[in-house]
């Protein structure tokens, strides 16, 4: 687990020492251990180390074996022993024992179908010197980020967007045209970021950088083929296999390896397995106010199955102290508030060990949220004609609201790609461009369904079923661009890696078999994941419902110093020139009032408030 940054294109009236060491020291956190670099003139490489495997020897940049190639690597490729075998046996010499090399001398022997041979997590760039081209690829699922912003006929690309911005010829500039969309998603579902130009290289792509101009090219697409026939039995059978060899491969590591440790079914599973294979510490967080916490019920799996277990409990002080940090991490604002926990979470893991093993990825590849139920419930009633469907839904708008079956009936009215949960998920569209200064909306862009029509069309192709379509979607944007980037910028912020074992090639050729049974049904989430771990957890683990990353936040925001701190800040010099702050303070009354609760609409542009201040304010106000 690193990070890595880079330009290429340049004419050489740039000094390239000093520019690529100082893009590289802004993402020291995610290498303490050492550094590197690369420079020929029209290119430069920066590299940080977390040294994992080979720790004495696999430091970065890498050449191949005439120098042909360079490589800058962020990640773990699990099945490189397997790879260096065949790729020995083909006349490669390797001059490490790490896993990276793997990449460069494959990339050699298959050129980009290399990526498809990969089993772990990636984001590398490939540079050859030569003709000055480079090869920029990211993993399947998006675990590891990557950025890149093409300026004139050059490009710079990163780790982390904070490490781009040292590149002077690199503007920074909000993508004020972008704020509507966020505060709809509370993150941009395309290429895009709220930095203007700066894009991330979309999972399972490869991008190509020849002769000034870069090309975008797929290599993978997540795609469910169920398999009506499979048994519940069999199909259990085969989760509990494939888990058990994932866990043993994103187990391999020269250091320590702990796991995080909630109280639901996910990470216990990879906690229990890791259990089989060596003495695995576990970690866990939690809040005083016990309603929101799990510790108590992690701390009795933990002891149930024989793990050693370490948990805090998180203060409301701590908490709000931690946000800006926690914002700047993340280099876009993420109003997720499970960030924040998460972030506190690795930081007491990092003081242990250097690699942690997790469960994200389980929910999406599996079935495991309830809104996912709600597919079963619209099925019969998207059978009813359109127009009666909004004929009944123009009566319900006339209900109080509240009203049992309005919701329904409302949402009724359109189509998956329209009432996508994730769309609408912070603000509705109407609500947040009324929110934004007039000068900040436009008129004329697409609203969250019409920019997202094209991804459900794409998948509606595959898989006309609703869940289906709802998980890919979720794969393909949720999981992408919230749980995985908070999973990486949190754990990384910490120098801490963090391995995701359901995320893994040869369990997701499992889930995508599963039919939509097995993934959801009216009474139970994830029903062949239970199964599975019913074989070998506590019946209470195994059958215990989805809670999510929980916070207190809901109550801490009625309460002082807290609401008062978040209500100075809605109405700071930043929020008025983005925000109504009228709006913002009604949404406050209204919370505080126990009216209505209005947590994540505040949370929103609280977080872009302080993640605004320190990424632009100073070179505003210079």
């Amino acid at each position: 687990m690193c990070g890595f940054v880079g330009f290429t294109g340049e004419d050489g009236s740039l000094d390239h020492g000093t520019v690529i060491h100082a893009m590289a020291e802004v993402i020291a956190h995610r290498g303490p251990d050492s550094d590197g670099y690369f420079a020929d003139g029209r290119a430069a490489l920066g590299f940080r180390r977390l040294a994992i495997i080979d720790l004495a020897g696999a430091n970065q940049p890498l050449h191949n074996e005439n120098g042909s190639l360079v490589l800058v690597f962020n990640g773990e490729i699990y099945n490189y022993r397997a790879l260096r075998r065949e790729l020995t046996a083909a006349g490669h010499r390797f001059s490490t024992e790490g896993d990276a090399e793997v990449v460069l001398h494959g990339f050699e022997q298959w050129g980009p179908a290399v990526l498809d041979r990969l089993r772990g997590m990636f984001a590398f760039a490939l540079y050859r010197p030569a003709s000055g081209e480079l090869f920029l690829a990211r993993d399947a699922f998006g675990i590891k980020p990557l950025y890149y912003a093409e300026t004139g006929r050059r490009i710079v690309f990163g780790s982390e967007i904070k490490g781009l911005l040292p590149y002077p010829r690199l503007e920074r500039r909000l993508n004020e045209k972008r704020l509507a969309h966020w505060l709809c998603l509370e993150y941009l579902p395309d290429d895009e970021t709220l930095f203007a130009g700066v894009r991330k290289l979309p999972a399972g792509h490869w991008l190509h950088w020849r002769d000034r101009k870069a090309s975008l090219h797929r290599w993978f697409q997540p795609r469910f083929a169920p398999d009506r026939g499979l048994r519940a039995d069999d199909a259990a059978e085969a989760i509990a296999e494939v888990l058990r060899d994932s866990v043993q491969a994103h187990a391999v590591a020269d250091v320590e390896v702990g796991c995080f440790l909630s109280a639901g079914v996910d990470s216990s599973l990879v906690a229990n397995e890791a259990a089989r294979i060596m003495d695995a510490r576990t970690f866990s967080i939690g809040y005083g106010e016990g309603t929101y916490s799990e510790l108590a019920a992690a701390r009795e799996f933990a002891d149930a199955v024989g793990l050693a277990n370490t948990g805090r409990t998180l203060s409301a002080e701590e908490f709000f102290a931690s946000v800006p940090a926690v914002q700047y991490a993340m280099d876009e604002p993420l109003p997720n508030p499970s960030a924040v926990p998460l972030y506190h979470l690795a930081q007491m893991a990092a003081e242990s060990v250097k690699v942690v093993l997790s469960g994200e990825g389980a929910d999406e590849l599996f079935g495991g949220y309830p809104y996912y139920q709600e597919c079963l419930a619209y099925g019969p009633y998207m059978a009813v004609p359109a127009p009666l469907r909004r004929a009944a839904a123009a009566a319900a708008a006339h209900l109080p609201a509240g009203t049992h079956g309005r919701r329904f009936l409302l949402r009724g009215a359109h189509p998956l790609a329209e009432r996508y949960i994730r769309l609408e998920y912070v603000y509705g569209w109407d609500e947040a461009r009324a929110l934004l200064r007039p000068e900040l909306v436009s008129a004329d862009g697409p609203a969250p369904w019409e920019l997202e029509a094209p991804l459900f069309r794409e998948i509606g192709a595959a898989d006309p079923g609703e869940v289906t379509t709802m998980q890919t979607a979720d794969i393909l944007t949720w999981m992408q661009q919230d749980i995985l980037l908070k999973a990486d910028k949190m754990s990384m912020a910490a120098s801490l890696e963090l391995r995701v074992p359901f995320l893994d090639r040869e369990v997701f050729a499992v889930a995508r078999t599963l039919p939509a049974p097995l993934r959801v049904t009216r009474r139970e989430t994830k029903p062949a994941l239970r199964r599975a771990a019913a074989r070998t957890l506590p019946a209470a683990t195994a059958a215990r419902p989805k809670i999510g990353f929980m916070t207190p936040l809901v109550q801490w925001l009625r309460e002082e110093p807290w609401a008062t701190r978040v209500r100075e800040v809605l109405n700071s010099e930043t929020a008025h020139r983005f925000f109504r702050t009228d709006h913002l303070n009604h949404l406050m009354d209204e919370h505080q009032s126990g009216k209505r609760s209005n947590m994540k609409k505040i949370w929103a542009p609280y977080c872009f408030i302080l993640w605004y201040d320190q990424y632009f304010k100073e070179q505003r106000n210079a």
